[in-house]
């Protein structure tokens, strides 16, 4: 399995290379809690790709790669059934939009957090995607550059592990 290696001060190994990666507004943590924006502790499985084919080129990863819709938004809601699940916009709960006009979710890596069971409160929507231009914090996710995105998706990379 080839993870890679997310460290607190905001650097991110794959295979010997290091990558200046964003991480959450709230640091790393091992009590992550919805919306502390924090970026958890731990190994993170890359479950799938999402991507905005109006905008970029299916990425290659070694997980299904799927197109976004303009419909598709993530549930954050704690009290609601559909909590840290994809779900159709317009959409009862609370949510994020995830077809966005800054392009940080020009593509995402959907990551492996509280969902096998879902724990409500223990958050939702960690992702790893394209950082803002100047690396600002996340509300928990892992941002890297597009380039840097698409290179280690392509790396074959199955996961994320965060270390403190």
């Amino acid at each position: 399995m080839t993870l890679l290696a997310v460290l607190s001060g905001g650097l991110l190994r794959l295979r010997g290379e290091t990558f200046r990666a964003a991480i959450g507004r709230g640091g790393v943590r091992a009590d992550k809690q919805e919306g502390d924006g924090a970026t958890p502790v731990g190994v993170l499985p890359l479950r799938r790709v999402l991507y905005r084919a109006d905008r970029v080129a299916r990425p290659a990863a070694c997980v299904p790669v799927e197109p976004l819709a303009p419909d598709d938004g993530w549930c954050d809601d704690v009290a609601h059934a559909d909590y840290n699940r994809m779900v159709c916009l317009p959409h009862a709960g609370r949510h994020e939009e995830l077809w966005r006009r800054d392009g940080v979710y020009d593509v995402i890596g959907v990551l492996g957090w509280n969902d096998a069971p879902v724990v409500r409160g223990r958050g939702s929507a960690i992702f790893l995607h394209v950082a803002r231009g100047d690396y600002a914090p996340t509300e928990g996710c892992v941002g890297l550059a597009m380039g840097d995105l698409v290179r280690v998706l392509a790396a074959g990379c199955e996961g994320v592990e965060v270390v403190a």
